[in-house]
């Protein structure tokens, strides 16, 4: 399901530019899931140790540490003393993210982002149309929970309800109680709301998308002039409300907010290329006026 793209918004980006060109960025993406999950699991599967550990804390090759930042936080406000080891870990990680965007972890590393994209995939398939609206910032309300949970239990909360956790866990060891969570993820997103749990429940992307806001890698609408209206880029986007600023707006073609996965899905799903991947320093000749436009 997740990994076979037949989603209703693209259709039209491949009938112009083929299929290809239409799933340039979804197959990069599925390939760096996958790829990172491998890279944690050939281990204890098969004894080869690129990375020992899980997405929350490991050790590349034997020698470079690496940290959930998040999971750092929440560490330290739980009382523990700051490690040098995970400090390094959690800054090298943030280091990244400031480049790459901190919400592509949402989009090119979390292997939970497979279970919610295939549940929208089927969610579109069965013609589902019931969609309880969530408020978005109740992400920010769990994320703040999770903090102050772990100050007041010195545990790293989370951890014990991360599906991220839960779900590599399980694929090694096989079925255990936490797939329970998994597959309620899957339903949520499913039967209650569009994009549930990514878009309006999950901290890790509340966190990561503070991060994002000041990261260099962005999405723009480099060509808006050339937008035909036919609203397929809104239909893929896992947080559409950022595409129209850029797309709609007379300032920056950059899509600056830090809810952007930079997944690609709007470069790939646009019939006409109004979408590129570039860096936030990228400029535009100014907008002509509203009403010297041709449209």
């Amino acid at each position: 399901m997740g990994f076979t793209l037949t989603s209703e918004g693209r259709r039209e980006g491949a009938a112009a530019k083929g299929w290809l060109r239409a799933h340039k960025w979804w197959l990069l993406r599925r390939l760096c899931q996958v790829s990172v999950l491998g890279i944690f699991m050939i281990g204890p599967m098969a004894g080869v140790w690129i990375m020992r550990g899980n997405f929350a804390s490991s050790e590349l090759l034997g020698t470079v540490p690496l940290a959930d930042p998040y999971i750092f936080v929440q560490s330290l406000v739980a009382g523990n003393p700051p490690i040098a080891i995970a400090v390094i870990g959690a800054a090298l990680i943030t280091a990244l993210y400031l480049v790459v965007g901190g919400r592509a972890y949402c989009g090119w590393v979390c292997p939970v982002n497979v279970v919610t994209d295939s549940a929208f995939w089927l969610r579109e398939k069965l013609g589902i149309t019931r969609d309880r609206k969530l408020d978005r910032r109740t992400r920010v309300w769990i994320l703040f929970a999770s903090l102050v949970t772990s100050f007041a239990t010195g545990t790293i909360a989370w951890e014990f309800v991360n599906p991220v956790s839960i779900l590599q866990r399980g694929l090694i060891f096989g079925i255990g109680a936490g797939w329970g969570i998994v597959v309620a993820v899957f339903l949520l997103d499913l039967f209650v709301t569009r994009r549930g749990w990514c878009s309006h429940l999950c901290p890790v992307g509340a966190f990561y998308g503070v991060i994002g806001r000041g990261s260099l890698v962005r999405v723009a609408a480099a060509r808006r002039e050339d937008c035909t209206n036919c609203g397929k880029c809104f239909n893929v986007c896992t947080e559409p409300h950022v595409i129209t600023p850029a797309l709609k707006g007379n300032g920056t073609r950059l899509i600056l907010s830090g809810d952007c996965v930079n997944c690609g899905s709007c470069i790939d799903s646009c019939p006409v290329d109004v979408f590129e991947m570039t860096q936030r320093f990228r400029t535009w000749p100014v907008d002509p006026p509203a009403a010297d436009r041709v449209s």
